[in-house]
C-alpha cells in the first residue's frame, strides 16, 4: 500500500532545472525531456505540469476539479500522487 503524499495545498510546483515539457513531434504526444532523457506523459500528468506554472497546488487541483467535473478531493490526491512521484524522480521542484 503506498503512503499518501504530503505535499502542502500551498506548494507551488514547477518543472526543475534543465527539465521542459514539450509535445513530441513524431509521436504528437506530451512529454518531459531532461538531461538523462525523456519521460512520456499520460493525458492526467500532462493535464497538471501544463499549470505549474508559480500557482499553488490547491489552485491547480480547484481548477482541474472544476474543468472535469469531479470530486476535489479525490483529484487532490491525485495531484499530490502525480507530483510526488516526478518530484522522486527530480523533475519537479516544489517552492
Amino acid at each position: 500500500m503506498l503512503i499518501p503524499a504530503q505535499i502542502a495545498d500551498d506548494a507551488r510546483p514547477r518543472l526543475a532545472r534543465g527539465v521542459r515539457l514539450q509535445i513530441d513531434g513524431t509521436t504528437g504526444k506530451s512529454v518531459l525531456l531532461f538531461p538523462e532523457g525523456i519521460l512520456e506523459l499520460n493525458e492526467t500528468a500532462q493535464e497538471i505540469l501544463t499549470r505549474c506554472d508559480g500557482r499553488p497546488l490547491s489552485d491547480i487541483a480547484c481548477a482541474l476539479a472544476e474543468e472535469y467535473d469531479v470530486d476535489l478531493a479525490t483529484l487532490a490526491a491525485d495531484v499530490r500522487e502525480v507530483l510526488a512521484d516526478l518530484q522522486r524522480r527530480k523533475l519537479v521542484e516544489l517552492a
